[in-house]
């Protein structure tokens, strides 16, 4: 054997990774535009670090290298230079689409039109998923592989259990907290089998309806409303086929998931869009030495009595002679994370961003800048408790109080002000004497001398007038910068002309007088 002469072959990717980026109108009024400047959701910072990075590096941890970045066009300048300016391994391709925040485009139609950039099996993933140390993605991928190859699963999901929200934290000016879904699944065999959608939940909101062919096939199932939806999906390629004959799917998690659910254990489906999952290859798969090992779980094999009990008609077994099935079980599989492994949440909502911050301010001590330009800026009688952030190039003025606070990058506080429970985006700025509690602030928000908020979560740009108190508001920038009713202009531009008429009347006036005067 030559050890000098290298072989090189084209690398087959296993997985690419799919990040959909909205623009978070749930977030509003954070990701509302500051002017003409569009604030991406991706971008909006946990504990001082964009809400991506936690999904980037997530991704990078679990070997994937190739990312579609998928943004609204107006977002892609920001989101495209910030991806493409760290020292990430990733290669990011961001594609956009148009839409306004109105209009919101489901992941469905994202995915059939981007299709073709996507050739083998791929992770769908949100900007706003926050794991956990303890949750990595390799987990979710490995059990995709194991049970593709094994049985013939075509998806993998994630659901983690539901944070107990804080109900002194809670704020109902700031929208409410998205109800739970119940789900049913196989503990035995960890496979999703259903999940109500929203029409079911309109038209039965206190029944749960479970079919037969269910029950026949997965006799023990669970139910729980305690976990939420990571919208983490490991798919086959396949998936994006089958999505291309279900055109009227828009929703990935509210729509396609639950549908997909269906085939496991409905033969119809099962006939009719089996060959659209599971195609013929050709390629060597290790189903024979999966199904002999004695590290994977069983499955439970249940009498033909008790399948033909059901009258459904789509109820199908594998241990049925006549079936026109294949071996393939077309199965979903879950990953349930508890949350004794770790705190795991979406920041789809402003709640969720405030219990987050505090949550990992809770795992820091006493995050200061590290470089001595910065901590120059820090008033040594500033008073800064351990469980507070500071962002680099923020300036502290002296006797400020600043406690339970996330701070970001290149903000100004005046003296005497008092910051307590609050995240401030970055450039804001507070001024002397003001008091900011349980706040989030949004970039280049302003808070005049001696203003008080309280409970507030600001738009980009706004500014609070010295003296000015709020509690328990969103504050728009739209509030203060409205301008005045084409009514009121006409009504001023009305008086001007009157007093104009006035005073060439009294012109007019002075000068009959005066010639008058002149005659006699």
């Amino acid at each position: 054997m030559d050890l000098g002469v290298a072989t090189s072959g084209r690398l087959t990717r296993e997985f690419s990774a799919v990040v959909i980026a909205g623009f978070g109108n749930e977030l509003v009024p954070l990701t509302s535009n500051n002017g003409s400047e569009p604030c991406p959701k991706a971008l909006i910072p946990v504990a001082n670090k964009p809400m991506i990075d936690y999904v980037l590096s997530w991704i990078e941890q679990a070997g994937v290298k190739d990312v579609l970045l998928i943004c609204p066009s107006i977002h892609r300048p920001m989101i495209s230079h910030h991806v493409h300016s760290g020292l990430s391994t990733l290669h990011i391709d961001v594609q956009t689409y148009d839409e306004s925040p109105e209009s919101n485009t489901g992941t469905c139609t994202l995915l059939r039109h981007f299709a073709s950039r996507i050739s083998e099996d791929f992770i769908l993933l949100p900007c706003d998923f926050i794991p956990p140390p303890s949750l990595s993605l390799s987990t979710i991928l490995n059990k995709n592989r194991t049970e593709s190859l094994s049985d013939g699963s075509v998806a993998t999901v994630c659901w983690f259990a539901a944070p107990q929200p804080d109900k002194n934290s809670l704020v109902e000016d700031w929208g409410s907290i998205p109800p739970s879904v119940p789900i049913v699944w196989d503990d035995a065999t960890e496979t999703l089998l259903q999940v109500d959608t929203a029409d079911d939940l309109d038209q039965n909101s206190e029944e749960l309806e479970l079919r037969m062919s269910l029950l026949s096939q997965y006799p023990r199932t669970k139910l729980s409303n305690r976990y939420q939806d990571s919208h983490v999906y490991v798919c086959r390629r396949s998936i994006l086929d089958l999505l291309h004959e279900k055109k009227h799917f828009d929703s990935f998690r509210e729509e396609f998931i639950p549908w997909l659910c269906k085939i496991q254990y409905q033969r119809t489906k099962r006939e009719k869009y089996g060959h659209i999952l599971n195609p013929i290859t050709n390629v060597i798969t290790q189903d024979v030495a999966l199904k002999h090992s004695t590290l994977r779980a069983q499955k439970k094999v249940y009498s033909k009595s008790v399948l033909y009990q059901s009258n459904d008609a789509d109820a199908s077994s594998p241990f049925d002679p006549e079936s026109t099935t294949d071996s393939s079980s077309l199965r979903v599989g879950l990953v349930l994370h508890p949350a004794t492994a770790g705190f795991a949440t979406r920041v789809n909502n402003i709640h969720s961003l405030l219990d987050i911050n505090r949550r990992l301010l809770a795992e820091t001590t006493y995050s200061l800048p590290t470089d001595s330009q910065s901590r120059s800026l820090i008033d040594p009688k500033a008073q800064i408790s351990s469980d507070t952030m500071i962002g680099a190039f923020t300036q502290i003025s002296e006797r400020t109080t600043i406690k339970k606070s996330v701070i970001g990058k290149h903000c100004v506080i005046g003296k005497m002000a008092r910051i307590t429970g609050c995240v401030l985006l970055d450039h804001c700025v507070i001024e002397d004497g003001a008091k900011v509690d349980g706040c989030i602030l949004g970039k280049n928000t302003k808070v005049g001398a001696k203003a008080e908020l309280s409970r507030c979560v600001s738009q980009a740009g706004y500014e609070v007038g010295s003296g000015e108190s709020f509690k328990n508001e969103k504050l728009d920038v739209s509030d203060w910068t409205a301008g005045r009713d084409d009514s009121e202009e006409d009504e001023e531009d009305d008086d001007d002309d009157e007093d104009e008429d006035e005073e060439e009347s009294d012109d007019d006036d002075e000068r009959a007088a005066e010639d008058s005067e002149d005659e006699d």
